[in-house]
């Protein structure tokens, strides 16, 4: 029997040994985390905006709107004309060049001069097109903010649960140890020992669940940071505060990166009407040409003007400027109705954030000393032969649960902090300027 015992025990250390091992480097990470170039949640902010492509493109977008407006407020290119005039085809001056009177070699230069109010309207439409790709980009900049702290703190809550199931497998494996002992001095039951190194193998495999959910934080990290995914984290910033006003969210809405390229589009919709309505007013076009005849007859210059003929500008040009108008309305609608849904999810997420503060304020106050102080009294209670050791991992696995359910809901509260914080994304860089903090009251 005492064979069985030592054999088991040893299967079961070498089945954690990993586990162990994983939670040790952890805390060891942790310890030296600044002196082993740990990865801040700012400068994961930084690597991720530095990274992205996206950004990039913003920017290239935004930079040929500019290009084409200096293009559209240029006239338009004069064009060169060549040909010959009343060439004969037939009797005896056929094919003839120099013959007839009535023929004669042309070259001339056509030039259409747009009007300036026009070619101001279309770079100014350019213009507004650019604007919009620096606010599609500031949007892009929120949202990878977005993104990349939520990854952060979803890897920095990941391991402080597989930490804190760690703890107590050791723990509780120093106890099955000690019961072990004390079976083979005939001082404790086979019995509550097997269901003990039944209820560890469940604390294992359980850690072995917080292990996965590690490995997939990083790869998801890795996506915003890249390589430093895999560095250890540095602590956790402050989630008690916010950048923004929450008593001027109405005011706060309106600087909104996503609804501030609402705008944007407006703009660009309300300069397109603006070019649709200076076309309703034709453009002018001048042809200056040189015909040479031959030798016995005169050269002549001929100056040409032409201009088109809106004749059915109710059905044309009416209609286009009807379209865009069209065009605009549904711009402001679209801007309306997000302010109004915008509004309405930063207010909820206002209030949960306020709420998972709330219940995280309650845990670390009454629920979390409630869940040690029972394991530590069961553990006495063990101690002095008045509970089983059964018991005693159950205290310690309702601990568990207690611990990991508040960094549950404190991770929800970081996740919607981070939502939160980085609507704007100028505020949210400059608001994580100062050094994280490593523990924040609620």
């Amino acid at each position: 029997m005492f064979a069985f015992i030592h054999f088991r025990s040893s299967r079961l250390a070498s089945r954690c040994t990993w586990r162990i091992a994983a939670v040790a480097a952890l805390c060891l990470a942790a310890a030296g985390a600044h002196a082993n170039g740990a990865l801040s949640f700012a400068e994961a902010l930084s690597l991720a905006e530095a990274r992205s492509s996206a950004l990039t493109g913003a920017d290239y977008a935004a930079q040929a709107s500019r290009e084409m407006a200096v293009a559209a407020a240029q006239l338009p290119d004069p064009v060169a004309t060549m040909g010959i005039n009343n060439l004969p085809v037939n009797g005896p001056d056929a094919w003839s060049l120099t013959r007839d009177f009535m023929t004669m070699a042309s070259v001339g230069v056509m030039q259409e001069f747009t009007r300036k109010d026009k070619r101001e309207a279309r770079a100014e439409r350019f213009r507004r097109e650019a604007d919009k790709a620096v606010a599609e980009r500031a949007a892009g900049v929120a949202t990878l903010q977005r993104n990349a702290a939520t990854a952060w703190l979803d890897r920095y809550y990941a391991e402080a649960m597989l930490s804190v199931v760690g703890e107590q497998s050791r723990q509780a494996r120093a106890e099955i140890e000690g019961a072990e002992g004390a079976y083979r001095a005939g001082r404790a039951n086979l019995a509550d020992i097997l269901a003990a190194r039944s209820a560890l193998v469940m604390l294992d495999d359980r850690a072995s669940e917080f292990g996965r959910k590690v490995r997939a934080a990083r790869i998801a990290l890795a996506r915003w940071v890249g390589d430093r995914a895999d560095a250890p984290l540095a602590d956790r910033p402050a989630i008690d505060s916010l950048a923004i006003d929450t008593k001027a969210l109405d005011t706060e809405l309106l600087h909104h990166p996503e609804l501030a390229m609402l705008t944007r589009q407006e703009d660009l919709a309300a300069a397109e009407v603006r070019v649709a309505q200076a076309n309703r007013e034709p453009d002018w076009s001048v042809a200056l040409m040189y015909q040479q005849r031959g030798s016995a007859y005169s050269n002549m210059v001929s100056l040409n003007v032409s201009v088109p003929l809106q004749w059915d500008q109710a059905n044309r040009q009416d209609r286009e400027v009807a379209a865009k108008l069209a065009l605009l309305d549904q711009a402001r609608a679209e801007r309306e109705d997000r302010v109004r849904m915008h509004a309405a999810e930063v207010r909820q997420m206002i209030a949960e954030w306020e709420n998972g503060r709330e219940r995280q304020a309650r845990y670390e106050r009454e629920l979390l000393p409630l869940a040690a102080q029972r394991t530590e009294a069961t553990l006495a209670a063990y101690r002095g032969a008045k509970s089983s050791l059964m018991d005693v991992l159950q205290a310690r696995r309702g601990e568990i649960d207690v611990r990991v359910a508040a960094l549950q809901i404190e991770m929800e509260t970081a996740r919607l902090w981070a939502q939160l914080n980085f609507l704007y994304p100028e505020r949210g860089a400059a608001f994580h300027g100062a050094p994280p903090h490593a523990k924040d009251s609620p």
